[in-house]
């Protein structure tokens, strides 16, 4: 039956269509033990990474099994996110995402981010760039979030910069570098003196247990991606 509502425009409030800028998990197990050692993994050491981002849970390869969804919320929310819908869900879990608070969202288009996959479509990266004009020490944390990070001094073993854009490192680079974070694929990592612990793009990494070759340690250098997988080369 079809019921038409009266004509008056309300004073106080409207409803209207509205696209939001949303991250997802896709989440490929509902072992929250797990999963909750593994977000420390990747992200216990950059406690900034989001800033109360919303996000759909993608129930995709989950298939029909029970997930928690309350201990889920409570776990996800640790890290600055606001889950606010599920996808892909069965009736089952749609039923209990609601009682979590959780709202379907079938019809959204989703880009995870909590994947590595350097396919993941690539954040906008504006002109500015973050600068940092002092050296590195161990244990100190750069991030650049939503540009490119230039550091004109020595980032230092222990040292971490991480930028969702390039990096730049206009000295040695000792430490760590994560240059497109949030899964920019085209994003490189550039240095005057490449001697790093650890280099990644898009969630692809390489660390100091595989030797750099004499034609690169040490030396003024680029990283990038190429067919997802890191090429390092001289500058």
């Amino acid at each position: 039956m079809t019921v038409a509502l009266a004509g008056r425009t309300p004073a106080t409030f409207e409803i209207k269509s509205a696209n939001l800028p949303l991250v997802a998990l896709l989440l490929k197990s509902a072992d929250l033990g797990t999963l909750a050692q593994e977000l420390q993994g990747q992200f216990g050491d950059v406690p900034e990474f989001f800033d109360e981002d919303p996000l759909v849970i993608d129930l995709a390869a989950v298939g029909d099994g029970d997930v928690d969804f309350d201990g889920l919320v409570k776990l996800l929310k640790g890290y600055r996110v606001v889950p606010v819908a599920v996808k892909n869900a069965s009736e089952a879990q749609k039923r209990g995402a609601l009682r979590a608070g959780l709202a379907s969202a079938e019809d959204t288009a989703l880009t995870p981010v909590f994947s590595p996959a350097p396919t993941a479509a690539a954040p906008v990266v504006p002109a500015s760039a973050l600068v940092i004009d002092k050296p590195l020490r161990s244990g100190q944390q750069v991030y650049a979030r939503g540009r490119d990070l230039v550091v004109l001094s020595m980032v230092n073993p222990g040292a971490e910069v991480i930028a969702d854009g390039h990096i730049h490192v206009y000295a040695p680079l000792r430490g760590k570098a994560i240059a497109g974070a949030r899964g920019d694929a085209g994003a490189r990592i550039l240095t005057l003196c490449l001697e790093p612990e650890l280099v990644s793009i898009a969630g692809v990494y390489r660390t100091s247990e595989n030797p750099l070759p004499d034609t690169l340690l040490g030396k003024p250098a680029q990283v990038r991606l190429i067919a997802d997988k890191l090429v390092m080369a001289p500058l």
